[in-house]
């Protein structure tokens, strides 16, 4: 019942800040690690409470984001990349390091667009899902640092080359506080929710 709530206020929440306007949703999974009680039943996570994920949605349910093909390297290898950017659907995304996606921590921040730069997202999407532009690595581009390229090609945040973008957005978090500090500036919406409590959650 719970859960079935949690939808319906999102979905209301969703159409109520929309309306004719247009929106970037930048989507936050938390890192976490299984509380010491529950270390038997809930799994390890990549990253542990420094990891979680970060995807873009521009058009309603398909959020965007990149994740490594097969085994990912540890440096770059452009040359043999083994990266893809593609899209999922918000319940997938969310699960995407294990569990149903229900009952994570999550942050969405609502970045209002104009109808150009949504033109101008829709094409990064394209051309990147047809061919990512870098491998997906340890120490090199990874979710954070792909999606913070993508926002500052569209002039949202201070653009880099690849190696500092990279070497600034470590992990989800250093995007999330930056986004965080543009939501209080800006007065954008930001929806979040806590989480289970069988786990620590990273905090903001």
């Amino acid at each position: 019942m719970k859960y079935i709530l949690y939808f319906v206020i999102l979905i209301m929440t969703n159409q109520a800040i929309a309306g004719d306007s247009l929106y970037l949703k930048v989507h936050f999974l938390y890192g976490s690690r299984p509380k010491a009680a529950y270390k038997d039943t809930e799994a390890k996570w990549f990253g542990g409470k420094l990891g979680g994920h970060v995807g873009i949605e521009a058009d309603s349910t398909q959020i965007l984001s990149f994740v490594p093909t097969g085994k990912h390297h540890a440096f770059a290898k452009n040359k043999t990349p083994k990266s893809a950017f593609v899209i999922h659907k918000p319940q997938s995304f969310y699960a995407i390091l294990g569990g149903n996606g229900s009952n994570v921590k999550k942050a969405i921040i609502y970045i209002p667009i104009s109808d150009i730069l949504k033109l101008k997202m829709d094409s990064i999407s394209a051309a990147y899902r047809q061919e990512s532009p870098y491998d997906y690595a340890i120490f090199g581009m990874r979710c954070g640092a792909a999606a913070y390229d993508i926002l500052a090609q569209l002039g949202i945040l201070p653009e880099y080359s690849i190696h500092k973008t990279y070497k600034k957005i470590f992990y989800p978090k250093k995007l999330r506080k930056r986004l965080f500090r543009l939501a209080d500036k800006n007065h954008w919406f930001v929806y979040t929710e806590p989480g289970s409590n069988t786990r620590k959650w990273e905090t903001n």
